[in-house]
């Protein structure tokens, strides 16, 4: 067959043994995109594609102002695809861009196998991932959203039982419900995760009482955030080159030089046009993020598009709320770039800092900025007591507990103390319920 200049010829091997799903990608360029950035978008899909257990064995890219509203492609590169797709026995057409449910069923009618995009390849992914129950709730919660809206035309796919990408999770066991009967599930998935979120909201005040400061590693999937967080806690999590192999969240303490403990958390990573239905279904997990007293922002040092994976990563922060809290770039896998590339970046940014969590390389200066950060987060308070009242002397030593009083100006049965408090603690002590004293703001 003679291909057009936009269709990549099928990357033929052996069929024999193979249990893998053979897999067409097809991608788009659009009038205000380049070549070159829709080439990495597919390159990325084939990422996703065999993290969900497919083997790449077709690219397709079609030039077009738009998509077309019926078939995303056009009609005569569809009557292609589907003639490249016989020859080279594919069983799954995965597309690079979410897809309306009328392209959908036309695409399934015109292509005769398995149609998936991006976002169901990636919540696919989820799906295989989730361990806890968590998890699980979340990813459900994401597939159902955009399943609902789908429910017309998927019969024939929803019906694998057996497996395949983009059949995994409730889709499977939902081809004879119908949407009220969805939306029932949607409601009750959504108190679940919302309990979720109210745990985790008194976990996080348990911290704040305990005056523990919180590190949220963030960064696009596979930047080095899990190898970054073993070498930081000592811990053994799953490491791996495999997109999106951390899901559920990770904890734990690293005790820094002064002998003061901080707790270090691992969240899922970030993809650029990360679906809206999993950051809704993952806030409760993002939310750690946004508590947090700083993050550390991972970048693949070495990746040739570490500039739009930082935009991808800065576009999520600001969709869960986490803009406001103090963060560090962090630029990994500094081994694998040259001398005159590590000046570049020193030079784009004075203040980021280089590493390489797997040599060790910038780890411990890592550590000290994180102690001096978290150190210097601090906030000048004055409270008012009364010493007759036992709970006003409770609450004062509190103050000293978690603070460095600056100040103590006792006059007959009143004191009044200056001190820095951690930021992340002084909204107790303004609060009136609970609060140690009456307290002001001074900042300093």
């Amino acid at each position: 067959m003679r291909e057009g200049p936009a269709l990549v010829r099928s990357r033929r091997a052996s069929r024999g043994g193979d249990a893998a799903e053979r897999a067409a990608l097809v991608g788009l360029i659009t009038a205000n995109a380049r070549r070159l950035d829709a080439e990495h978008s597919l390159e990325e899909l084939a990422g996703l594609a065999s993290a969900a257990g497919a083997r790449v064995v077709l690219r397709v890219l079609q030039e077009r102002p738009r998509p077309d509203p019926a078939t995303f492609l056009g009609s005569g590169k569809v009557a292609l695809l589907a003639h490249a797709a016989d020859e080279a026995d594919v069983s799954v057409v995965v597309f690079d861009n979410e897809l309306t449910p009328a392209q959908l069923r036309e695409l399934q009618k015109r292509l005769g196998r398995a149609i998936v995009d991006r976002t169901q390849l990636i919540l696919d992914i989820f799906a295989r991932r989730a361990r806890t129950r968590e998890g699980m709730l979340q990813v459900e919660l994401a597939q159902l959203k955009y399943l609902l809206p789908r429910l017309v035309g998927l019969g024939a796919e929803l019906s694998r039982l057996g497996g395949g990408i983009g059949t995994r999770g409730p889709g499977e066991t939902k081809l004879e419900t119908d949407r009220r009967k969805i939306r029932m599930r949607i409601h009750s998935v959504q108190l679940q995760i919302d309990d979720v979120r109210r745990r985790r909201a008194q976990l996080r005040e348990r911290r704040q009482k305990a005056a523990t400061p919180t590190v949220a590693l963030v960064g696009y999937t596979n930047a080095g955030k899990t190898t970054l967080f073993n070498r930081l806690t000592d811990a053994d999590a799953v490491v791996s080159d495999a997109l999106f192999v951390t899901l559920d969240p990770l904890v734990r303490r690293v005790r820094l030089p002064d002998q003061r403990e901080l707790l270090l958390s691992d969240t899922v990573g970030f993809i650029d046009r990360l679906p809206h239905a999993l950051v809704a279904a993952f806030r409760a997990t993002l939310e750690e993020t946004g508590a947090a007293d700083l993050v550390l922002h991972v970048i693949d040092a070495a990746h040739p598009e570490r500039e739009r994976h930082a935009a991808a990563v800065a576009r999520v922060l600001e969709e869960v709320g986490a803009t406001g809290v103090p963060r560090i770039e962090v630029y990994n896998k500094s081994d694998l770039v040259s001398a005159d590339e590590r000046r570049r970046i020193q030079q784009a940014d004075p203040s980021a800092l280089l590493i390489s969590a797997v040599t060790g390389e910038g780890c411990d200066a890592l550590v000290d900025t994180v102690a001096s950060r978290v150190a210097l987060d601090k906030q000048r308070v004055s409270a008012e007591f009364d010493l007759r009242d036992p709970e006003d002397a409770t609450r004062m030593a509190w103050l000293y507990r978690h603070g460095r009083v600056v100040s103590h100006v006792s006059m007959g049965n009143r004191a009044v103390l200056e001190a820095d408090l951690p930021r992340r603690l002084a909204g107790r002590l303004r609060e009136r319920d609970g609060a140690p004293g009456r307290a002001g703001d001074r900042r300093g």
